[in-house]
Order: structure tokens, then sequence, then C-alpha cells
């Protein structure tokens, strides 16, 4: 079972030119019920258009809050994202798919405010740790974009650091009995839950870039938990990396300089560096 992840780390290094971050605190996202959903946004300096991170808190999916990676976000801002940490609904009072529904629809909120935060739509990430993890890489193998099926919504994103992530549910010695808090069952009496969960089973050619870092010591979320994703991916033709913290638990992963500067510089690359091109004139 996984324990919550409550450490806040900082990305190194930062450029000391950056602007200083605007932090705008409890902004409602999403309404369920009268339930309130809450993000926080991290701004840079400058008014041109910017990618933009989702940032995703860990804590076994019924723990933490958007404040708990707010070094992820901060660090990230100084690079030159704009970056959304946001809250979701969390186990046992909301079961699976609670979570990544919230996920979403903070992602559809980030478009639909795109030109209000100077956010370029076609350069969204993700970014998260341990259930935070999972719900990244989750968003990253399930992303739709608008039909009349989804009620013309688009929850695609671009690129995703993924640490410490379960990502396949298909399969437990204990018939995921463990889960049940979280999934409302077993693989035997919710096996659809189960799969719908597994960022692995829905991998395909069509997926943005994934970024894993997990340490080899993990005992909360053993590498062979993140591997079934980045083996699919990766068979698929999806560009994808997975870094190895040689001796690292589950926590310690979570705070390691180069995994994260490794996952801040795959960002960089898949968003910051790449803009959409131009199209070709007209003869």
């Amino acid at each position: 079972m996984l324990l919550p992840f409550i450490a806040a780390v900082a990305l190194l290094p930062v450029d000391s030119r950056a602007d200083e971050v605007e932090v705008r605190e409890k902004i409602v996202y999403s309404k369920v019920g009268e339930r309130e959903l809450l993000l926080d946004a991290f701004l840079p300096g400058g008014e041109e258009q910017r990618p933009a991170i989702l940032v995703v808190h860990g804590g076994a999916w019924r723990s933490g809050n958007r404040s708990q990676l707010r070094g992820y976000a901060t660090t990230l801002t100084k690079m030159g994202f704009a970056c959304f940490a946001i809250d979701y609904r969390l186990a046992p009072a909301h079961k699976f798919p609670a979570q990544i529904e919230d996920c979403r629809a903070a992602v559809i909120w980030i478009r639909e405010h795109a030109t209000e935060y100077s956010v370029d739509t076609s350069r969204l990430g993700a970014i998260g740790y341990s259930a935070g993890g999972h719900l990244v890489s989750l968003l990253a193998t399930t992303g739709e974009a608008p039909s009349e099926r989804n009620g013309n919504v688009d929850t695609r994103i671009h690129a995703v650091a993924a640490g410490g992530a379960p990502t396949d549910f298909r399969w437990f010695p204990d018939d995921g009995k463990w889960a049940t808090y979280l999934m409302g069952g077993d693989l035997k009496s919710h096996p659809k839950v189960f799969l719908s969960a597994s960022a692995a089973a829905f991998a395909d050619k069509n997926d943005p870039p994934v970024f894993f870092f997990n340490g080899d010591e993990d005992k909360l979320v053993p590498l062979a938990w993140t591997k079934s994703c980045y083996e699919a991916l990766k068979n698929s033709g999806v560009k994808t990396e997975m870094h190895i913290i040689k001796g690292a638990g589950h926590m310690q992963a979570a705070g390691d300089k180069e995994a994260l500067q490794k996952a801040a510089e795959f960002l960089k690359q898949e968003l910051l560096e790449k803009k959409e091109e131009p199209a070709p004139a007209s003869e």
C-alpha cells in the first residue's frame, strides 16, 4: 500500500534571471455537488504565451493537497512554465475514478482559461509523484480529442513526468484487496475499475512523451509497477525514458536532485523548446 508523500522539494538548478513567481491561490477549477475543488496558479513574468504544467500531488489517493509539490511548481515556473497545482477528491470517501475525473476537469479548466493565464494550449504537460505519478501517466494514455461522445472537450496533454508511479492494476498476488478503499472492491469483484486505472493498458502510438523516475529500492511502488507503462509506450513507438535511482526508496526518489533535474529538462525539451510549426505559405 502506498504511503502519503508529504515532502515539497525543488527542482534544481533554476534560472537566476527569472522573474519572481506570481502565485494566485484557492482558485475554483471544478465543483462536484457542494464541493469546490481548488488549485493554485504559479505564473512567470511577462505576457507571452507559455506552456502549462498540471502539478498533481501524491498521498496514496487518500491524503495530501495542492501545496505538497509547491517546490516542483515554483521551480518549473521559474523555467518559464505556468503551473497549476490541484486538489482532487480523496479515497475512501471518493472511489476511483473520482481522482482522474478531477485531473481531467483541471486540464479542461486550463484550456478554457488559457487566454487569462497566457497559456499555449498546444503545449500542456503534467508532473506528479506516487499517486500523482499514477494520475498524470493515466492522463497521458487516456487523453481524448474533442468529440460528440465526450461532450466536445479536449483532455489531451503533450508531455508528462511521472515519479514513483503505479501504472498497472491488472495483476496483484492478493487480487488487489489492499486497494478496496480506492476501487470499492478487489480484482475479482471490480475488474473494470482496476483496468480503467491502468495507464499501461491504454498505451498507443498517439500518446505524448513520458519521463518516468523510480528508486530501485522502492518497496511501495516497485520498478515493475512503473515499467509496465514504460514498456507499453516504448513498444508503441512513443518517446519515453526511465531514470532509475540507485539505492533509493520511495521517499528518497521523490527528492532526488538528478532525477528531478532530468524530469525538468525533459519537460523543457518537449514543451518549452517545441512550438507548433507555422503552416507553409500557400502558393
